[in-house]
């Protein structure tokens, strides 16, 4: 081999490393701007504080009917049929006869074999219809495939996208290949608004969980999300109270507003006005609406209607 030959070598190799060098720091360079650096034991004690201090002033009949109307009517059984679905969208056409002087529920989230389905049949206004897709709940597909469930799902219907981050190539510190995907399925998205799951329970610590927060947010994220629901742990109050930090940061640099949407493990409705109250307190009343807000849950529509009649309830 001629040294022009090896010379040309080495030249392409650099010019390739600086290349990905010059992709990863834009990533590292957006979160060189904020401080990731999490002492657990702080956010603990901020948590405790909040619960103890403010949880006490929520429990309350207008928070309770706010949680209702903040719910996402979830079914994502691997038992689902078209009648389970069609059942559960009827039971949110037929809400408002059956409590008139309730909030209907958010939306309804489902698989997007039944995207259709649920499109031809629900009737209330202000219900949106979401979708899980991109290879949910492992995001561990080719990315030609994630897009084309994505882009599917929109034409069948769906007005919200709920994504599930790449957690193994966060874990393995790709996060060029993190922000890349999650940009894609973005554009597929176009305006469909679309939320990005982090899977805190499996980043291992809360440091990862506010950097996994701010590399979905520049890389397209609507909204951020704890959980899938399908893995060990669902929203802790101490996962949600760092994803709140991470958006306010982000709010205060950029001037863009992110929703945030704690889901599985929310079994009582103390859970869900313990993380509202989370909420409230770190991000303010701005986020206090059923757009900025929102709960993936279904047991939690029954607790609550039952609190707010006064009778054991089961609606769905």
């Amino acid at each position: 081999m001629t040294n022009k030959r090896i010379k040309t070598i080495v030249l392409n190799d650099i010019a390739e490393q600086q290349k990905k060098a010059s992709d990863i720091s834009k990533y590292e360079q957006a979160l060189s701007l904020y401080d990731t650096n999490i002492d657990e034991k702080q956010v603990q004690e901020a948590v405790k504080s909040i619960i103890a201090q403010k949880v006490i002033e929520n429990d309350n009949p207008e928070v309770k009917r706010f949680l209702l109307g903040s719910v996402e009517l979830t079914s994502l059984k691997t038992t689902d049929t078209e009648e389970r679905i069609l059942a559960m969208t009827e039971k949110v056409n037929e809400f408002a006869n059956s409590y008139p002087t309730l909030p209907h529920v958010a939306a309804i989230c489902v698989y997007p074999a039944f995207t259709e389905l649920v499109s031809n049949s629900l009737e209330v206004d202000g219900v949106e219809i979401t979708n899980v897709t991109g290879n949910f709940p492992s995001s561990q597909s080719r990315m030609e495939v994630k897009i084309a469930e994505t882009s599917l799902a929109i034409q069948d219907g769906a007005t919200n996208i709920d994504i599930v981050m790449p957690v193994g190539k966060f874990l393995s510190g790709d996060y060029e290949g993190v922000c890349d995907d999650i940009n894609e399925l973005k554009q597929a998205c176009g305006d469909v608004p679309m939320k990005v799951i982090l899977e805190t329970c499996d980043l291992g610590n809360l440091s990862n969980v506010k950097k996994a927060a701010l590399l979905s947010m520049y890389a397209g994220a609507d909204y951020i999300k704890t959980s899938t629901g399908k893995e060990k742990a669902g929203a802790t109050p101490e996962g949600v109270y760092v994803m709140c930090q991470a958006i306010k940061e982000y709010n205060e640099k950029t001037g863009i507003q992110i929703g945030i949407k704690p889901a599985g493990g929310i079994n009582t409705v103390m859970d869900a006005i313990i993380l509202y109250t989370i909420v409230k307190e770190v991000l303010g009343e701005k986020w206090l609406t059923n757009y900025w807000f929102r709960l993936g849950t279904s047991r939690l529509t029954n607790l609550l209607i039952s609190e707010l009649t006064g009778k054991d309830t089961v609606w769905f």
